[in-house]
């Protein structure tokens, strides 16, 4: 009985592989097994870094509002802890908009804030 080697499927694994591939440099977009160690990688890498995303966009969202809120003579902390006590629910995303293109919405929450940390 002759081999089966399964022509077909392999062939279509590998453009597969070299098709998510395309745009890397040398061996890597043009020679399966380089190309599949740097797909692989690739995709972990994402992976990753979707995670990470995350992560660096909440970092920059506090570093926005923290800023605007020194500005105007208050701490980050202090402010998120009058939010909550005063029962306001807006996530820092859309604080940070707040506080770069709405400065009166944003001044008024700060004013809440205020009001909460001097009743407590």
């Amino acid at each position: 009985m002759s081999r089966a080697i399964n022509g077909a499927l392999s062939r279509r694994r590998r453009k597969k592989v070299l098709k998510m591939a395309k745009g890397y440099r040398s061996a890597r977009s043009r020679a399966f097994q380089k190309a599949r160690e740097a797909v692989e990688h690739g995709l972990c890498y994402a992976y990753r870094d979707r995670k990470a995303r995350k992560r660096d966009f909440r970092k920059l969202w506090i570093a926005r509002i923290n800023a605007a809120v020194r500005a105007k003579g208050m701490t980050y902390s202090k402010f998120m802890f009058g939010l909550k006590k005063a029962n306001v629910q807006v996530n820092r995303k859309v604080l940070s908009e707040m506080a770069i293109h709405h400065e009166s919405s944003f001044l008024s929450l700060m004013e809440t804030a205020k009001g909460q940390l001097a009743a407590s």
